[in-house]
């Protein structure tokens, strides 16, 4: 046997007990960053393992954290005034490069996102109408069920607000924590709640809808831009990670998404403000997209209906801009104006 040949047996035999020369080759990771809620980990999980099944030869890392909003569970959500409470720990470590991407619900995202981040991908939206949930062994099976004076366990200005209009006679009362907690809260017999109102998007992935005692939807209650749809968040210039994500895109689910949340965006809606859509595509393809805004009390409301075609993204943005100068023209805009000085004045 040759030198040569002796020479490169010996350098295969240091190169696997870890002597020098050429690596052997690693797997890629992906760090997918999450909130530390049980729900929160159940969504994620769901993208994870959809990005496994088309990228088997990806490592994909779940880490997870608690933001603003999880740690303050007794603050009222509409005191706060924004929705980064939710993301903005989370896009910190995407920005320094120690995520590759981070799962939310979209409701959750504010419109306007840091910058150097974006929505890199929309998955397919779970149902997403908002859940009346009645307390255990509660005889009620309706909002038109309940007595004067029962008591709405809610967060959501959105939601109150829109009950408050067609059910004055109802109370309501802020009730936060992950969705098993207000569930316990609810069924404590020395609760105030009758019901909850939920996103049945959680209950249905939290394996929960056997809790939902009935679906609501227009005219009663229009859902939050975003609702039960899962959104990507990456770095704007990170095209590897953009590329990995078009697998999971769906496509009727993000133009409809975009379109709320244009018009989201071009109304300056925060979590407080009581905006609320619903967007369906109809039998001509149109996009048909409902939108409600409400006074806090319930006393003023501005209701439009729009149809557009929306074949891409610049469209749907378009779309929600279009139905956003319909409610302003309509009468939206003094609410809104109204909404953000009380605020301002209880925040002083």
């Amino acid at each position: 046997m040759s030198s040569y040949v002796l020479a490169q047996i010996y350098q295969l035999i240091l190169n696997f007990v870890g002597g020098s020369g050429p690596a052997y080759p690693t797997r890629r990771k992906i760090r997918i960053g999450s909130r530390k809620s049980k729900l929160a980990l159940v969504q994620t999980h769901l993208v994870r393992d959809a990005l496994q099944a088309v990228y088997p030869d990806i490592d994909f890392e779940i880490i997870a954290m608690t933001t603003t909003g999880d740690n303050n569970q007794l603050k009222p959500l509409h005191s706060f005034g924004a929705k980064a409470l939710w993301t903005q720990e989370l896009e910190v470590l995407l920005l320094e490069d120690k995520l590759e991407m981070i799962v939310h619900s979209l409701k959750d995202m504010p419109t306007q996102l840091p910058h150097g981040c974006k929505i890199g991908a929309i998955l397919e939206r779970e149902d997403p109408r908002d859940a009346l949930v009645m307390k255990s062994n509660s005889p009620y099976k309706s909002l038109d069920d309940l007595p004067a004076g029962s008591v709405i366990g809610t967060s959501s200005v959105r939601r109150s607000a829109q009950i408050k209009k067609r059910y004055p006679h109802l109370s309501f009362e802020d009730v936060r924590g992950n969705v098993g907690t207000r569930l316990s809260k609810l069924d404590d017999l020395t609760s105030p709640y009758a019901c909850l109102i939920l996103a049945a998007a959680g209950l249905l992935r939290l394996d929960l809808g056997e809790r939902i005692t009935t679906h609501l939807s227009s005219p009663q209650l229009l859902h939050a831009v975003g609702q039960g749809a899962l959104g990507v968040e990456i770095r704007d210039d990170d095209t590897k990670t953009a590329k990995l994500l078009e697998a999971l895109g769906h496509k009727e689910t993000t133009l409809q998404c975009l379109a709320e949340r244009s018009l989201m965006r071009t109304l300056e809606g925060g979590c407080s403000v009581p905006i609320g859509v619903e967007t369906e595509t109809e039998t001509d393809g149109r996009m048909l997209l409902r939108a409600t805004v409400v006074s806090i009390d319930g006393q003023q409301s501005v209701d439009v209906e729009e149809r557009m075609e929306v074949p891409d993204e610049d469209a749907a943005d378009q779309f929600g801009r279009v139905v956003a100068g319909k409610l302003v023209a309509e009468g939206a805009g003094e609410i809104l104006k109204a909404i953000n000085l009380n605020r301002d004045l209880v925040d002083a």
